[in-house]
């Protein structure tokens, strides 16, 4: 009997102890298994670059919605090809023949740039051994270049619409595209602590040979901004098979890891890409307000030349800044 006594003795502490554990377990297993959503989407973010694809694609299809409204608002209507005409006919006067020197200069970035983003890029591949990197770079040039080409001279025409103009299309500019296509290239082949830096210094090239065309009046400003469009939607494109491709390089501590790296380079687009589209807006509507000349080019104030010139700033800053953030936002983040 004694025996059975410390049996049953035995088993009933034995059932209080569990009883006692099971609470804690529980509470442990909640612990474990809750995980805030501010901690779930630091743990996507550490894992995966480019974790949310469809912003890249959403924002491609964006830019061929604006390439789309470019060209139907200032090719397809009279009061676009008014503006856009007057401002290249009024840039001839605003640009005298004693600043073509500086112009000229600023004409050959496009070709320039096509050697900067080379070297980038053989350095990337052998340096870096980015081998996919490099491919879908070029890919990139090849095809926001070639995209340009066959709208401009197969799918897109230049209706009449009763304004003295030339009667061919020359929608988007391809100096700008080239130009900017090279910079973007530089822009997706470089580490995210690169990027900010490589942004500002891409778009402010890009926004430079994209006046310079204008400023030479090989192209109207419509033509320029339809170029930052084109080469917008396929560096988001090339953008998210870079970032997938190359998760393991695409890793960063944020913003203000590195002085390249700095909410500066940000600020640096993101206020004259503001300050352009504001004062082109602010002027374009301010003519229409007062009467545009009844021939483009003849006004005695060249206010559609500084519109059209701060809708390039405007743009193609903007742009800029848009990709630089979503790029930094989408890389993946360092934990260690």
């Amino acid at each position: 009997m004694g025996v059975l006594a410390e049996l049953v003795e035995g088993w009933r502490l034995h059932l209080v102890s569990l009883r006692r554990s099971i609470p804690e377990l529980t509470a442990a297993c909640v612990s474990v298994n809750h995980v805030s959503p501010q901690q779930s989407s630091t743990v996507a973010r550490s894992r995966t670059a480019a974790r949310s694809p469809a912003l890249f694609v959403l924002g491609a299809i964006a830019c061929a919605a604006a390439l789309g409204w470019t060209y139907w608002a200032f090719v397809r209507t009279t009061t676009g090809q008014f503006a856009d005409e007057s401002a290249w006919r009024e840039a001839g006067i605003a640009a005298p023949d004693s600043q073509r020197p500086i112009l000229q200069f600023l004409d050959s970035l496009p070709l320039i740039s096509v050697f900067i983003a080379a070297a980038v890029i053989l350095f990337v591949t052998i340096g870096r051994r980015r081998w996919a990197a490099a491919a879908i770079a070029l890919g990139t040039i090849a095809g926001a270049n070639l995209t340009t080409q066959l709208l401009k001279n197969l799918l897109l025409d230049r209706p009449d619409r009763g304004v003295p103009t030339l009667d061919f299309n020359s929608l988007p500019s391809g100096h700008t595209t080239l130009a900017a296509s090279a910079a973007a290239a530089i822009f997706l082949v470089v580490t995210p602590r690169w990027r900010p830096l490589a942004a500002a210094a891409g778009g402010t090239y890009s926004v430079l040979a994209g006046a310079a065309t204008f400023l030479n009046l090989w192209h109207r400003p419509a033509d320029v901004v339809a170029a930052f469009l084109v080469v917008a939607a396929w560096t988001l494109l090339g953008g998210v098979l870079i970032m997938r491709t190359g998760n393991p390089w695409n890793v960063w501590s944020g913003f203000g890891e590195h002085w390249a790296a700095s909410r500066t380079w940000l600020v640096l687009c993101w206020v004259p890409g503001a300050l352009g589209l504001v004062l082109s807006l602010g002027l374009y509507f301010y003519v229409q307000s007062i009467g545009p000349a009844p021939v483009p080019g003849t006004a005695s104030i060249p206010l559609f030349f500084w519109s059209g010139l701060s809708l390039i700033v405007g743009v193609g800053f903007t742009l800029t800044a848009v990709a630089s953030w979503l790029f930094g936002a989408q890389a993946r983040l360092r934990t260690v």
